[in-house]
């Protein structure tokens, strides 16, 4: 049991500060819960992951509400919002904008014409329906929250996430994401398929009396400055060296080495890069915070293995023959893996 009296006021000001935290985080998630059925750790992850400053990719078959998912939480955080849908006539000047000619009263000139890119949360629907070129367009804005057009830097500003959502890659229609771009997404989640109690609750939403009313949009749950607080607590979160070393070594485990698991030296080329680790650290610490703790613990590291690192891993040829999995890899790391 706690005994209030015997905090420090730095303490008990640090505690009423972390549960007020926690129940905006709550609140927040509730609110997204209100609209999404089920999906429960995909919200949490979601929600962990903007918190930790990264972009998210949703995988997963068409109509399971990813986009729905991304515009709810839009809408909950009271932040400016833009989609844009890829498809394969995609150009880049699409997302990041492009100089225009302006005639006035000196003459013509050019002026820059934002992109939909220039915004606080960007849904980037069915990015592997672009080419890869168009994909990459969002390289430098994912990784910096900057645009160069024509040799001129705009900045986007803060905050910046980009929610993506893509198709499984072996449907028809699709391209596999550059590598490089891959490793710019702080998570990577896979959407299942709702459960037979959670079909029958998407039924009954979408076919509601229309005496329950037209849906309107959410009131924001968080504002913009409570948002920013969170972000800047979370990385005030202590991380133990003992709990640092542990999540280096997850890392360094995906890497193929003569006394590593047996899968990831048949099936893996490529381990994850050190941006695996900024990711594990950096979500768990979001995921201490949301659980009223002042330090990482081990648990927190292990909980978010799988959207951080699974795309993160490179295949070799016999694992893509085989059919592995990264996440059955991730999963024999994390049991041969000790702390």
């Amino acid at each position: 049991m706690k005994k209030p009296s015997s905090l420090s006021p730095e303490a008990a000001a640090l505690e009423q500060e972390l549960a007020s935290m926690q129940r905006s985080l709550d609140q927040l998630k509730v609110a997204v819960q209100t609209v999404i059925v089920g999906q429960d750790e995909v919200v949490e992850h979601t929600i962990i992951a903007l918190l930790a400053r990264g972009h998210v990719l949703l995988e997963g078959a068409p109509g399971l509400g990813k986009t729905l998912l991304v515009r709810t939480l839009a809408e909950c955080l009271g932040l400016p919002s833009a989609r844009i849908q890829f498809t394969p006539d995609l150009m880049p000047a699409d997302i990041t904008g492009t100089n225009v000619v302006v005639e006035d009263a000196g003459g013509r000139r050019f002026r820059f014409q934002r992109g939909p890119v220039f915004t606080s949360v960007l849904l980037a629907d069915e990015i592997n329906r672009a080419t890869p070129k168009t994909q990459s367009a969002l390289l430098e804005a994912m990784q910096e929250a900057m645009v160069t057009v024509a040799g001129e830097r705009y900045a986007i500003g803060d905050p910046f996430f980009v929610l993506a959502t893509q198709n499984p890659i072996e449907m028809e229609g699709t391209y596999p994401l550059p590598e490089a771009q891959l490793d710019r997404f702080l998570f990577k989640i896979h959407v299942p398929f709702p459960s037979a109690a959670e079909l029958a609750a998407v039924i009954d939403r979408t076919f509601a009396p229309a005496s329950a009313g037209p849906r309107t949009a959410r009131a924001p749950v968080l504002d913009k400055d409570t948002l920013l607080r969170i972000q800047a607590a979370a990385r005030e979160i202590v991380l133990a060296p003992e709990v640092r070393d542990y999540a280096a070594a997850l890392v360094l485990a995906t890497h193929p080495n003569p006394k590593g698991p047996e899968n990831v030296r048949r099936f893996v080329r490529y381990g994850a890069s050190p941006r695996g680790a900024q990711a594990l650290v950096g979500a768990a610490k979001v995921r201490a915070m949301w659980r009223g703790r002042v330090h990482v613990d081990y648990e927190d590291v292990r909980a978010v293995v799988l959207p951080a690192l699974r795309h993160r891993l490179i295949l070799s040829f016999e694992g893509e023959a085989e059919g592995a999995s990264t996440d059955r890899i991730l999963g024999e790391i994390l049991n041969s893996v000790r702390h």
